[in-house]
């Protein structure tokens, strides 16, 4: 596996290695021994698939406050999207940048996304499925949610994407009190050496 770090502290690429023959292709595309020795979390709890019919559709800015807050292994299962990670970790040199990843079943790519984190994706392709790895169930009651254009994120849209309500009236990024610290990663990188 082949492994890029971002801008973003954390954040982090993952290319599977893909083994191609007359059929077509093979990838490991998680193993807990493999992210144990990149001293990434390998307490997966929840595994989910979301399924957008249309090119356009923005889904996102969400995250979930502690005590349940979640990492996030994405990757896009089929289609094309492009995925997108803000630093919401108060104290971070990077608070309120963001970091977009091409994802597509053709490429591969997966991108780990640490608790700390805001997360969307606009898709590009029809019928685009994201599928992830979360550390922790999903809590309706820890759920956040930033309206996705308050940002200044340039989400290569030619027209209104396609939004559920709860998007579409989400608060803005300047009302958002981040439940996440810098002291949190620490934290958090200790749980994952034990």
């Amino acid at each position: 596996m082949i492994v890029r770090e971002t801008t973003i502290d954390g954040l982090l690429v993952l290319e599977p290695s893909r083994h191609r023959d007359s059929r077509g292709c093979f990838a490991e595309t998680w193993s807990s021994r493999t992210f144990a020795g990149l001293g990434l979390p390998t307490g997966f709890v929840q595994d989910n698939l979301s399924l957008s019919h249309r090119v356009g559709t923005v889904r996102g800015l969400h995250c979930q406050a502690p005590p349940h807050a979640q990492g996030k292994l994405v990757r896009c299962a089929h289609g094309a999207l492009t995925d997108v990670a803000v630093d919401v970790r108060r104290g971070s040199a990077t608070y309120g940048q963001h970091v977009m990843v091409d994802l597509t079943a053709a490429n591969g790519r997966q991108l780990w996304i640490p608790a700390g984190f805001l997360h969307g994706f606009v898709t590009r392709q029809p019928d685009t499925e994201l599928a992830y790895k979360c550390t922790a169930a999903y809590d309706a009651g820890s759920e956040r949610v930033v309206r996705w254009d308050s940002l200044g994120i340039d989400w290569g849209l030619d027209r209104s994407p396609t939004l559920s309500e709860r998007d579409a009236t989400a608060p803005a990024f300047a009302d958002f009190d981040s439940p996440f610290h810098t002291a949190d990663r620490e934290k958090e990188t200790l749980a994952c050496a034990s």
